[in-house]
């Protein structure tokens, strides 16, 4: 079995209920995880939205949410979890916001598609203090043993 990360909240490729966005609570959607391969040393998870400004011209990749050291016993993070409810040695990076929290979808225009990203690594990562993005990705360098991902949709009404 392959690692598959799903959300209760919506399936791969449709609307993120308006809670997990600014325009409701800006709350963490629910993940599940399943199919950890057997050399997994730790998880991290990626939420960002690769359309931003604007879809039909996109400038940058906006980061939600970084989290590394997730580890192996996990089986994922309930609605709306905090820094203090993350799993035993969850390591939080920086948004975009230059926050460590989530950050919920809330596109300037147009449709934005956000990627939910897990990553089983070989190793647990040393602390980073609060890595942005690209830091946890060069630190993940040569230890991605497999990944997953779900894709929600938004639009502002």
């Amino acid at each position: 079995m392959s690692l598959t990360l799903t959300s209760t909240a919506f399936s791969d490729d449709t609307d993120i209920p308006p809670d997990y966005t600014c325009d409701g609570l800006d709350l963490s959607p629910p993940l599940f995880w399943v199919g950890m391969p057997p050399t997994t040393r730790s998880l991290a998870l990626i939420v960002d939205d690769p359309d931003a400004p604007d879809p039909a011209a996109p400038q940058r990749t906006w980061v939600h949410w970084v989290l590394y050291n997730i580890p192996v016993g996990a089986v994922g993070l309930p609605k709306g979890v905090s820094q203090e409810d993350l799993p035993a040695g969850t390591l939080q990076g920086l948004n975009d916001w230059h926050r460590p929290d989530y950050g919920g979808p809330c596109p300037p225009i147009g449709r934005h598609r956000y990627f939910y990203k897990l990553y089983a690594l070989n190793a647990v990562l040393p602390d980073l203090h609060h890595p942005t993005k690209a830091q946890l990705e060069a630190a993940m360098q040569g230890r991605v043993v497999e990944k997953a991902q779900v894709v929600g949709l938004y639009q502002r009404s």
